[in-house]
């Protein structure tokens, strides 16, 4: 993919942050470089996102090898000027979908479900009018967003309220699993099951269902009994329809996809997420993820079959596509990566890794809103490729191209 094609992925959000130029001046915490490797651009990269993007702040933490390497710029909050720390816990958005894949990919290794099973044998009658059919579409084609399935979260109303203007008022509001899929419902399906690809939540609001039929448990509970205990993520957690964030945490701030130059930012930090559920409702820390996609990509967490359906792509082209649940970019410089990118109000994340394991970045932002998409890309080409930007005409990260989830 293109530099101009990444910047034009998403919306086009405003220029500035509508705070005072004191609160944003960057704040950089440069740990000392993993000896043999430099992580200079990196930072840069980091910096750039504040200083011309305009965003609050940001943290990443690197792993490779045994080696830690933690930089950030900006701050976790404008008003008191406090630093974002590596403890930060955050929204990690649809970075939860790779969790939700995992589970359906065990369970299938254990026999008690298979990914080419329809959805209509293990919610029947759910995923049904304006055309859309569960007894065509298999489990398979919802965690590669080849489903056809309209994405809820594109409803109008439903938006205003969850993500735009409407937010202020209705960031408390709770909605259960099977309220999301009928607004998908009220829609035609983008396309046949199986002939295209489409980021859509929907389809891992389904895929929540379905863990908790086969089950017997929420899929909040069974990814913490089969993933985030074994792992030992201690700072990772599902908070159901509590609006809070643990401590430590950064402010969230949102524009709510408000394009104007003078938009209000919002604090946005409370909000509940079963707006998401299990298309992206979990809180994390940067070690936690690092952690959780090392042990994914060893294979510690799935049998050899399952890991090569997880990686098994759809092409989006130039080198990207979806896999079940994650995201693969071949990068400027050939360094192939896998990993999942996510949005929320006040919350940007990606968090990326090489295929054998051994290299992983995570970062967030705290703050929903670029002016330039290739910088927030531009981080991932600078930890794995050693300089800040991909050439002209070089394949690059495709970010979602919804505004959240």
């Amino acid at each position: 993919m293109t530099q101009r094609t990444v910047r034009t992925v998403l919306t086009t959000l405003a220029t500035t942050v509508a705070v005072g130029a004191a609160t944003v001046a960057p704040a950089y915490a440069a740990v000392p470089d993993t000896p043999g490797r430099g992580h200079a651009a990196t930072q840069e990269a980091l910096r750039r996102l504040v200083e011309v993007a305009g965003l609050p702040g940001v943290a990443a933490e690197v792993r490779e090898g045994g080696k830690r390497w933690f930089g950030t710029a900006g701050v976790a909050d404008t008003g008191t000027g406090r630093a974002r720390s590596a403890d930060d816990h955050f929204r990690a958005a649809s970075i939860t979908k790779p969790f939700i894949a995992t589970v359906l990919l065990q369970l299938e290794a254990e026999r008690r479900l298979s990914l080419d099973d329809t959805v209509e044998r293990w919610l029947p009658g759910l995923v049904r009018g304006h055309g859309n059919d569960g007894r065509a579409i298999t489990l398979r084609q919802l965690l590669h967003h080849t489903s056809g399935l309209p994405n809820y979260t594109e409803d109008p109303d439903f938006r205003a309220n969850s993500s735009g203007s409407r937010f202020p008022e209705h960031r408390y509001d709770n909605h259960t699993p099977l309220e999301l899929v009928s607004i998908a419902m009220k829609y035609p399906p983008t396309s046949a099951p199986g002939t295209q690809a489409r980021y859509s939540n929907t389809n891992f609001v389904l895929a929540g269902l379905v863990i908790e039929k086969v089950t017997g448990r929420s899929y909040a509970r069974e990814v913490t009994r089969r993933v985030i205990e074994p792992l030992k993520l201690g700072e990772t957690s599902f908070p159901g329809s509590r609006a809070t964030l643990p401590d430590p945490h950064p402010v969230g701030y949102s524009r709510l996809h408000d394009p104007a130059p003078d938009a209000p930012v919002h604090d946005a930090t409370e909000q509940n997420m079963t707006w998401l559920g299990a298309a992206g409702d979990m809180i994390s820390t940067l070690g936690d993820l690092n952690r959780f996609h090392r042990a994914l990509l060893r294979g510690a967490l799935l049998p050899r079959a399952q890991m090569e359906e997880l990686l098994t792509e759809v092409p989006l082209g130039e080198g990207v596509g979806f896999g079940l649940g994650v995201e693969t970019a071949v990068l400027s410089c050939g360094v192939r990566v896998v990993g999942k990118t996510g949005r929320t109000n006040g919350s940007m994340s990606a968090s990326f890794g090489t295929r054998d394991g051994g290299h992983q970045l995570t970062f967030n932002i705290n703050g929903d809103w670029l002016t330039d998409q290739a910088l927030y890309v531009n981080v991932i080409e600078a930890e794995f490729c050693g300089k800040a930007a991909a050439p002209a005409g070089r394949p690059n990260l495709r970010l979602p191209a919804e505004p959240v989830g």
